[in-house]
C-alpha cells in the first residue's frame, strides 16, 4: 500500500488524531487542578490545626494564670493576716493539665513589689504564665504567653495578726 500525504487523505481520516489529542490535553488539565486542590486542602488543614492548637496553648496559659492567682490570693484571704505569699517566684508550682490539654507545659513566673502608703502594705504580684507544647523548630511547636498584675492592700505594718484588709 502507498503512504498518501495528509493532504491527499480523506478529511475523516485527517481529523481521526485530534480526539485523542483533546482527550490527554483534557485529562492533564484535569489532574493539575486536583493537585493543586489537593495542596490547598493539606495547607488549609494545617492552618486549622495550627490554630486549634494555639487556642490549646493560650487555655493552658491562662490555666497557669488562675492557679497562681488562687495559690496568692487563697492564704491571704483565708485568715485576716499580714502574710506575704512565700511561693511567688520564678518558676512557681504550675498546675497539672489533662484531657485536652494533656502534652501542654505550663511555666509561671512571679515577682513580687511590695509598697508602704500611708498605713496600708500594698502587695503587687506580676505573673506571667507561658503555655507551650511541641519543640521550636518544628511544625508542631506552639506557644502563648499572658501576663496578669494582682494587687493586695493590708492595713497596718508588715507581720502584725490584726492587720485588716484595705
Amino acid at each position: 500500500m502507498k503512504s498518501r500525504s495528509p493532504a491527499k487523505l480523506p478529511r475523516k481520516l485527517a481529523a481521526r488524531g485530534f480526539s485523542l489529542i483533546s482527550a490527554i490535553f483534557l485529562l492533564v488539565i484535569l489532574a493539575a487542578l486536583g493537585i493543586f486542590m489537593l495542596s490547598i486542602y493539606t495547607s488549609q488543614r494545617t492552618i486549622s490545626n495550627q490554630d486549634v492548637r494555639g487556642v490549646l496553648a493560650y487555655q493552658a496559659a491562662k490555666a497557669g494564670i488562675e492557679a497562681a492567682t488562687y495559690a496568692i490570693l487563697a492564704p491571704e484571704n483565708a485568715a485576716v493576716v499580714n502574710t506575704i505569699f512565700n511561693g511567688c517566684t520564678a518558676g512557681m508550682a504550675a498546675p497539672t493539665l489533662d484531657g485536652a490539654l494533656t502534652g501542654f507545659n505550663v511555666t509561671i513566673d512571679c515577682q513580687l513589689t511590695t509598697t508602704t502608703e500611708a498605713e496600708n502594705t500594698i502587695r503587687v504580684y506580676q505573673i506571667t504564665s507561658t503555655g507551650r507544647s511541641g519543640n521550636a523548630p518544628s511544625s508542631d511547636f506552639v506557644e502563648r504567653q499572658i501576663s496578669a498584675s494582682i494587687s493586695t492592700c493590708r492595713i497596718g505594718v508588715t507581720g502584725l495578726a490584726t492587720d485588716l484588709p484595705c
